[in-house]
């Protein structure tokens, strides 16, 4: 049943409230059509040097024959960037619960190795420790649970697979952070809702984005989740962070 999509809807979902994952999952299916001309539109294009950067910490070469998550795959970008790793011979599983995204990117897929599969990120339908690695960009903060989240992808990968997570941050210098919010307050939802058609999708977002953790505490929660080694490092002036860690071996 569709709920509604005003901005009232947006902000409380954002703040993880209990509309947060029929929201998400509606927002997204809606905008699949002209998700990845946005993205790459409003990033600049710096969104593809941030996922290959995330991909190349996954280190596949680790496992390069494995079974490796994309979690919240969307539109299969980062699947299918794996999948061309140089000296990947593995298999990618594109887990996202907004089936028209996977369906907006599946002509993307050159190869047999990858796997698009409708699947919450808080039920996945994998066996415990049989992944090899897990990355997830830009979807972890529209998880309804982030905390089931970290814990079901611990719950599947293997003793000492890697999870990396490319996500928003805020800057913490006040003079970039003025021009970034005006950005992603102004700029961004207009341009968004413009070319996507949805008057709320993109005002979501950076509320999304102001209601998740500082990478300090994601970092924190990641341990708490179980996960060992976890660094982070801030991207682009702090627009973006990735994180990573490992299940014990």
């Amino acid at each position: 049943m569709a709920i509604a999509t005003d901005d009232a809807t947006a902000i409380r979902a954002a703040a993880g409230g209990a509309e947060k994952s029929a929201y998400v999952r509606q927002i997204f299916s809606e905008i699949a059509p002209r998700y990845d001309l946005l993205n790459h539109l409003l990033s600049l294009n710096i969104d593809r040097v941030w996922r290959r950067k995330a991909i190349a910490l996954l280190g596949v070469e680790r496992d390069p024959a494995g079974w490796y998550l994309d979690l919240c795959a969307g539109t299969l970008d980062v699947s299918t960037a794996l999948a061309a790793t140089r000296g990947f011979s593995g298999s990618v599983i594109g887990a996202d619960f907004a089936e028209p995204m996977l369906r907006a990117g599946k002509g993307k897929i050159g190869s047999s190795r990858i796997s698009p599969v409708g699947a919450d990120a808080l039920r996945l339908p994998l066996a415990a420790a049989t992944m090899s690695g897990a990355i997830v960009a830009f979807g972890i903060r529209n998880v309804a649970d982030l905390d089931a989240g970290l814990r079901e992808v611990h719950r599947v990968l293997s003793p000492g697979a890697r999870f990396v997570i490319l996500e928003f941050s805020t800057p913490r210098s006040r003079l970039i952070n003025a021009g970034y919010q005006l950005y992603f307050n102004e700029v961004l939802p207009a341009v968004g809702g413009l070319v996507s058609g949805h008057r709320t999708a993109y005002r979501y977002l950076p509320k999304s984005v102001a209601n998740f953790p500082v990478e300090e505490e994601l970092a924190a929660r990641m341990t708490r989740a179980g996960f060992v080694n976890v660094t982070w490092r801030a991207l682009t002036l702090g627009i973006a962070a990735i994180h990573a860690g490992e299940r014990p071996i």
